[in-house]
């Protein structure tokens, strides 16, 4: 098999950061995929002919039963092996020295290493300052290396912290460079691709040319439909399906009521005046407020969203006629197989996708061309097609929209306080310039009211609640710092400008333990 691009094979033994390694070769123009080590067999490294292999970490221990291994043929392959943390005990393990456990040298968190010999080429520009931060999490150690290899770095409890076989370019390190806290962990991950003769081939332009192509073939003269949400993804994956096969694609845009202030005209003018895309505007507000009307508890809005959605979307796509194919925004973390603690592989795909069983149902097959992308990529690839630079850094929102923003019962005269609030806050935020700074930022209006004084007038209104968290993926996140003069101007400005509210706080909770939407 030939494959359009050079790639690099990731090995996962369950460490809880192994995305992390694939987001920086992507930074690094190198294409890789994440595979668990017991879908890894001399036949799949044969077919998908990586120039590279890294090792993942993970939390399990080389004397384990049954403990995760690669297999024997990937050190035959003749391309450069990175071993990271567990990644570096399995090579030594396995081409002859010795791992030992923890007795009083465990790691974890913050180290130094200080170089033996700092000319090994995977180390070009370490140890300028003559010693390096990293990031250790460690119980067992090396405490023999394999015959081959030598001492480059080491940590005041792993003297075996960089080793390498130069002749065979065997690399291992018992620390994390993909993590934030190791500082020069991406020059080492460039060094490596460098050795490994990457040419850096993996850029949104030629990705999006490969993908079209794919479209192509896979659709040929059919017809798609797909669920646009209005956000990046949708959007970006209706964009670039559209460039490749123009009128066969209709998208359908379900108005759930729930959406913020001018939303919906936002994106239908986008898709139909800029991109001219043949599109289904379908307002089915009062369907989905009236099933809603009386409902306070979140789990019951949520699924009744979901499935009134799968009700709407099924019902307009046989409007279209002939759709053979259903297009979905999904992206490579939902796809991801990630290695369980137990050994076996789970399959991570989001529960709460909006066509989820639809396509099964429908007697579709799936149109997916983002499924090998990474948010910040898919961000790349929709300046690549010319998408208007405010909507792509959109902050993301959530499927059942402001819902889950209104906790308690939802009524249209809340929404409509909810609405303005919002659009007063991320307003604030666009003209302090710190939008772009920010992962999410929202209102809630809370299910209480309060007394206040307005004029010479007692006011008893609702209260709002203002959110805004700093995150790299969503999966754990920290409240941004506002300054306090930021803070009062924009509750000076909602409650002097939306009437309905009559008190203004911020939440400071971070996630864990919070969420970070209400709901």
């Amino acid at each position: 098999m030939t494959h359009a691009h050079q790639r690099l094979l990731i090995i996962d033994f369950g460490s809880q950061v192994t995305q992390l390694i694939a987001r920086r070769l992507r930074e690094l123009n190198v294409y890789c995929e994440i595979h668990p080590y017991n879908r890894v067999d001399a036949a799949f490294l044969k077919d998908f002919a990586p120039l590279a292999v890294i090792f993942s970490g993970g939390p399990a221990s080389v004397f384990a039963d049954g403990a995760p291994m690669p297999p024997k043929a990937v050190f035959d392959l003749g391309v450069p092996i990175l071993g990271i943390c567990y990644g570096q005990q399995v090579m030594m393990h396995l081409l002859g020295g010795r791992v030992e456990r923890g007795h009083g040298t465990a790691e974890f968190g913050r180290a130094y290493v200080t170089p033996t010999d700092a000319r090994l080429p995977l180390l070009d520009g370490w140890f300028e300052a003559g010693r390096e931060q990293v990031w250790m999490s460690h119980g067992d150690h090396v405490s023999q290396i394999a015959p081959g290899f030598q001492v480059y770095g080491t940590s005041p409890n792993a003297p075996f912290a960089i080793t390498a076989d130069p002749d065979r370019h065997f690399y291992a390190v018992q620390f994390h460079p993909e993590v934030h806290h190791t500082p020069k962990g991406a020059k080492l991950y460039e060094n490596f691709v460098r050795l490994a003769g990457f040419t850096g081939d993996w850029t949104m332009g030629a990705y999006r040319e490969d993908a079209i192509q794919k479209i192509r073939d896979q659709v040929g003269d059919r017809q798609v439909i797909c669920g646009l949400s209005g956000g990046v993804d949708s959007s970006v994956a209706a964009i670039l399906i559209h460039e490749a096969i123009g009128d066969q694609l209709t998208c359908v845009f379900v108005d759930h009521g729930l959406l913020r202030l001018n939303e919906a005209e936002e994106v239908v003018t986008m898709f139909r005046d800029t991109y001219n895309i043949p599109l289904i505007h379908a307002d089915e507000s009062d369907l989905f407020l009236g099933a809603l009307e009386g409902v306070s508890d979140p789990e019951v809005k949520r699924k009744t969203i979901g499935r009134l959605f799968i009700d709407v979307f099924q019902k307009h796509a046989h409007e279209v006629g002939g759709a053979t194919f259903l297009a979905q925004g999904t992206l490579y973390p939902d796809v991801i197989e990630s290695v369980s603690f137990s050994g076996g592989p789970s399959v991570t795909i989001k529960s709460h996708h909006n066509v989820g069983g639809l396509p099964e149902k429908m007697g579709m097959k799936l149109v997916e061309p983002l499924r090998e992308l990474f948010k910040d990529e898919v961000r790349a690839l929709g300046r690549e097609l010319g998408l208007p630079e405010k909507f792509i850094g959109r902050h993301p929102f959530p499927g059942p929209g402001l819902a889950i923003r209104c906790p308690g019962e939802i009524t249209r005269e809340k929404l409509a306080i909810l609405r303005q609030a919002d659009a007063v806050y991320i307003d604030q935020i666009r003209k302090h310039g710190l939008y772009d700074e920010i992962w999410q930022a929202f209102a809630a209006i809370l299910p209480v009211r309060t007394v206040g004084v307005m004029g010479d007038y007692r006011t008893y209104d609702y209260a709002c609640s203002l959110r805004a968290v700093t995150s790299v993926d969503g999966m754990t996140a920290d409240y941004y710092p506002f300054t306090h003069e930021f803070l009062a101007e924009t509750a000076t400005r909602i409650i002097n400008e939306v009437p309905g509210i009559n008190r203004v706080m911020y939440d400071v909770t971070s996630k864990p333990p919070g969420t970070i939407e209400m709901e």
